[in-house]
């Protein structure tokens, strides 16, 4: 655990921070009677309320109830306390989808496939139950330990309620390169339809290795969108590129549907169907945890005795529960969180990190060992906002995470990139990093 105190709700206890938005922070936990590790969503009550989202809170957290499904993230249970709500998930090591491709370029054709396959096998069994996700892009794809993916982040899935009389829906939400284009048209459009075009995006860059529509001028971008204008790469096989412009079409009435897709020739390739269990649904406790009532609360007990990352903790944060990644830096990978280690400490660290980031243009808030490095310049997607948190890993020896909090990805690479400059005696390498990169710089190993 991070350098602090050690906070229980009900059997969990919670650990470092594994990723945050606007209105909720996610968590890495650890049930103390079965020693399972699980990531619990955090939510302010106070700021939902004052949002007025609860409605759309409600509906996420029946959204996972309604859905069990061995390609979505699992939701074990919800609580509350006074201020808080709290959503317990499983918690998956593979890292995001999104990292793979960031690290390898592109994929080839036959894990491309598989990954769709495990896609196509959550969103058509999501839309059985009248729910679409309206979201779907690389980063909220999860990959288990075994290298199943996992579907998260329900926050902008749509239950049938919100169809209008019309049968569509009509709320403009969703990441712009992904995005169908009736959904930008805001006239209507069918959910259902519009997660498969995302579905389309997302098998393109899987195998490109890059996206589809791209450009720095939104307006532009929707041009290319609306026009379908894109062309497939000369490695994709024939299938492929039929499959992918019959999911790409900008008319949704002849757009390929998913029990179509499901018979495609090529998708059909290696397919093995999902095997799982139908929910058994309860959805008294949702309304249980907003009634107010003393009796349905937990407290949150905190245990003042500072303490290490433990062993799961640390093992959880290397993808795959790959021992050999722990320490890297990967600069090169687009990722929304990086680390390194360092033998200094820990409060000289954090005064190394303001002192790189003030001259980056960064304002820097501390809260006991956290900083939050907060870009006074408007990027691609607003202010860059970074959040650094220091964990002790052995005596005399700390991890250091940066971790994306707000803006864009690349932008905080670019940061991080240039702020690594400023921290050369503060990154600690081990014998085997300094090995590997003498013999990249020599190409003799």
């Amino acid at each position: 655990m991070s350098l602090g105190t050690k906070t229980r709700v009900g059997k969990y206890e919670l650990g470092r921070t594994l990723g945050e938005g606007n209105f909720a922070k996610v968590k890495f936990a650890r049930n103390v009677e079965t020693g399972e590790n699980v990531a619990i969503k955090i939510l302010d009550k106070e700021k939902l309320f004052r949002h007025k989202m609860i409605d759309q809170i409600k509906r996420e957290i029946a959204t996972m109830k309604l859905i069990k499904h061995p390609n979505v993230i699992r939701m074990f249970e919800v609580m509350a306390s006074k201020t808080k709500i709290y959503i317990v998930l499983e918690f998956v090591t593979g890292g995001e989808l999104f990292d793979k491709i960031a690290s390898n370029g592109k994929l080839k054709e036959d894990e491309a496939r598989k990954y769709f396959q495990h896609l196509i096998n959550a969103v058509d069994y999501c839309h059985s139950r009248g729910v679409f996700h309206r979201d779907l892009k690389p980063e909220n794809l999860l990959l288990d330990a075994g290298g199943i993916l996992k579907v998260s982040d329900f926050g902008l899935s749509a239950l049938p309620q919100q169809v209008r009389e019309d049968g569509l829906l009509h709320t403009t939400c969703g990441t712009p390169n992904y995005v169908a284009p009736e959904v930008i048209h805001n006239k209507g459009y069918d959910g259902a339809k519009a997660d498969l075009w995302s579905c389309g995006v997302i098998l393109f860059v899987l195998m490109a290795g890059y996206l589809p529509f791209e450009d720095s001028n939104l307006m532009s971008l929707y041009r290319k969108i609306f026009k379908a204008d894109f062309s497939c790469p000369s490695w994709f096989s024939t299938n492929a590129k039929k499959l992918i412009k019959r999911i790409l079409d900008p008319n949704p009435v002849t757009r390929i549907s998913i029990s179509e897709v499901l018979e495609n020739e090529w998708f059909k390739k290696g397919y093995q169907p999902p095997v799982f269990e139908e929910p058994d649904v309860d959805l008294d406790d949702v309304n249980a945890i907003f009634d107010g009532d003393p009796s349905n609360l937990v407290v949150e007990r905190r245990e003042e005795k500072p303490s290490l990352m433990n062993a799961f903790e640390l093992i959880s944060t290397s993808q795959g529960l790959n021992l050999g990644t722990l320490f890297e830096k990967q600069m090169g990978l687009v990722k929304r969180k990086t680390r390194f280690v360092s033998r200094l400490p820990a409060s000289e660290i954090l005064t190394k990190i303001e002192e790189a980031a003030t001259p980056l243009g960064f304002n820097v808030e501390k809260n006991n060992y956290k900083l939050k490095l907060n870009g006074e310049k408007t990027g691609r997607k607003g202010h860059l906002s970074v959040a650094t948190e220091v964990f002790e890993v052995a005596p005399s020896l700390y991890m250091v995470e940066l971790r994306k909090s707000k803006g864009d990805t690349l932008e905080f690479h670019k940061f991080y990139k240039n702020m690594a400059t400023g921290l050369k005696d503060v990154m600690w390498q081990t014998q085997q990093e300094e090995v590997s990169s003498s013999c990249s710089d020599t190409k003799n190993c």
